[in-house]
């Protein structure tokens, strides 16, 4: 190491930090203050990042192809005439190195351009092709950063505009738009379909893909949604001139599109071709793809091993504690879990309730897939994808970089495993229970299975490898199937559309859920009836509910719905401080003011 001297101040110009020296050559505290005292050792205070830099590569300009390149003018053309613009492209169509073009664009003009995600996981993947081009000037930003970390990324931010080592593009989820911009010219919201970006608990409560919208009338910058299945909000903005359309139907380099089929369980059960979780067909669709050295996804929307523990001889089933749900068996761990507030049991070994040893567990998750797989597949190495397997900060970037890197044959997981990653090798996709999503008691449940469908079967044949996908279900004549099978969009909309026009649903209206909770039944029993009363006098037939939610205690909190319905007019602003007085209120009546009162827009 060189000793050197700058102004009277003598500094190495390698440095070992104090941490380092204490504990590789055992020198106590003392010790050191000792060493330093006599002249022997020199100390220093430096600013040390607890962020990585990253240098940009020399790979040139992204190239487009005709497709690509005719989208990338007309998004062009349309923010001439739209703040917002709407880019439905095919999944695999490359829209990834149209937004990569713009932000280039962008950035040599000295604006700052925030790039949403919906999920986590998206990040480490995305990241390092930004990084390619842009190296440092790229920000991570989510909410598994520590606080130190946040505010560090704070304030590089907030540098950004003035300094071009700081962070002139911020990736992130939702709450990256909280971040403090300067001088914004450009808003991505990839995915923005997907029901990640709604924030629902905690407060605030907000839509990142409108936020987004708001965020960049703020700048006077332009917003770019991009998604393979639109939500029925943007497209519906665009059918009212609202937002501007860019159509890329064609997958890069002449990639087709998957092969869908759908297995009829009802009758694979009949004829007993089915072995466990897994038809034969199924089965056979994997072997051969591992077999040709490919790689398999499997979604199934639930974590856990089984769903729930049933007793034979009372019917009876262990529930949460302080939540209306069952627990959920997760065998790792060997606990029954509830999925809500995190309260768990060992298993028991007879019924809690009659004392019976005739109990079983019913219903299935990813845990209990990834089992049965190993039992099928002992050779392949098989990865879950799901909460429990990501708690660790970089546990997302290790499982999808053992997949990128095909140390991971088959890929199990819940939705993240549906949201924009881009595998070369995977050619098959199983989802294993569709009936779970196109059945919920939901009045988006058909949209939201159309696009999750969707999407997770667009994470097969992406690059040269020919993709297929094979959907399980109870109900194969679904109309949600047919349109996922004919990638027909266009259809779902209409046909969903004229359901909420019937039904005056958002989009044709704004719809404002209110949430009473209180630890007392009678009491949220009570402060509902009243609150009915005070509603429907200022909102007469718009109303509905009170009604008991799907799930009617949560953390020793009884819960009680009500829906207002609300016009797109001029009257909304007015209909907005109507409900706060009707709400503000409802507070002040004394027996009811330890009741909470929950508002959420568009829930």
């Amino acid at each position: 190491m060189m000793l050197t001297r700058e102004g009277g101040h003598y500094h190495f110009d390698a440095a070992i930090p104090k941490g380092i020296l204490t504990k590789s050559e055992n020198i106590n505290p003392s010790s050191l203050q000792t060493l330093l005292k006599k002249g022997i050792l020199l100390s220093e205070d430096r600013v040390i990042s607890r962020l990585a830099d990253f240098s940009s590569e020399n790979v040139g300009e992204v190239k487009l192809s005709e497709p690509q390149e005719r989208a990338y003018e007309e998004i062009k053309r349309s923010f001439g005439k739209f703040p917002v613009t709407l880019l439905h492209g095919v999944t695999g169509s490359g829209k990834t190195e149209i937004y990569i073009k713009l932000i280039d664009e962008v950035l040599k003009q000295g604006k700052q351009v925030l790039y949403l995600l919906p999920e986590i996981a998206l990040t480490s993947q995305i990241v390092n092709r930004l990084r390619k081009y842009f190296g440092d000037r790229v920000g991570v930003y989510h909410s598994r950063f520590n606080e130190y970390e946040r505010v560090e990324i704070w304030n590089r931010v907030l540098c950004g505009a003035e300094e071009t080592s700081k962070y002139q593009l911020v990736l992130g989820a939702r709450s990256a738009l909280l971040l403090p911009y300067r001088n914004l010219g450009l808003v991505i919201v990839d995915e923005e379909h997907d029901g990640s970006y709604k924030q629902m608990d905690p407060a605030p409560r907000y839509h990142a893909r409108d936020a987004a919208v708001m965020l960049a009338q703020i700048h006077g910058a332009k917003t770019l949604l991009g998604t393979a299945t639109p939500s029925l909000e943007s497209y519906f903005n665009v059918q009212l001139h609202k937002f501007g359309l860019v159509e890329l139907m064609q997958r890069y380099a002449d990639s087709h599109l998957p092969d869908i089929y759908t297995v009829n369980m009802n009758l694979a059960t009949k004829r007993h071709e089915v072995q466990g979780l897994f038809s034969n067909f199924l089965i056979e669709q994997m072997a051969m793809a591992l077999e040709r050295k490919e790689q398999v996804i499997l979604f199934q929307n639930r974590r856990g091993y089984a769903v729930r523990m049933i007793c034979h001889t009372c019917e009876s089933m262990p529930k949460c504690q302080y939540c209306d749900v069952t627990l959920t068996y997760h065998k790792k761990t060997n606990l029954l879990k509830c999925h809500y507030c995190g309260y768990a049991i060992e298993v028991p070994k007879e019924c809690p309730t009659c004392h019976s040893t005739d109990i079983e567990m019913k219903g299935f998750g990813t845990e209990q897939v990834e089992d049965t797989l190993s039992a099928i597949f002992p050779e392949a190495r098989i990865a879950r994808m799901d909460t429990d397997t990501t708690r660790s900060k970089n546990a997302y970037q290790q499982i999808i970089s053992d997949f990128e890197e095909h140390k991971t044959d088959i890929l199990v997981g819940t939705q993240m495993v549906t949201k924009g990653l881009d595998f070369d090798r995977v050619s098959v996709v199983g989802i294993l229970n569709a009936d779970a999503l196109i059945s919920f008691p939901d009045f988006r449940a058909f949209e939201r299975a159309f696009q999750l469908l969707s999407q997770v079967s667009g994470r097969a044949g992406r690059k040269e490898v020919p993709g297929k996908v094979v959907i399980q279900t109870f109900q194969p004549n679904h109309p949600a199937l047919k349109y996922v099978e004919s990638n027909d969009f266009a259809a779902m909309y209409t046909s969903q559309i004229a359901e909420r026009q019937l039904f005056r649903l958002p989009p044709i209206t704004r719809m404002v859920k209110i949430t009473l909770k209180h630890p007392e039944e009678q009491t949220v029993l009570a402060a509902a009836m009243q609150l009915q009363g005070m509603l429907r006098e200022v909102f007469a037939g718009n109303v509905m509910g009170p009604a008991v939610p799907l799930v009617s205690r949560i953390q020793n909190y009884y819960l009680q719905d009500f829906w207002i319905k609300m016009n797109r007019d001029a009257s909304l602003t007015a209909r907005k401080r109507q409900l706060g007085e009707v709400i503000r209120q409802f507070k002040q009546l004394p027996q009811f003011k330890k009741v909470r009162v929950v508002v959420n827009v568009d829930a």
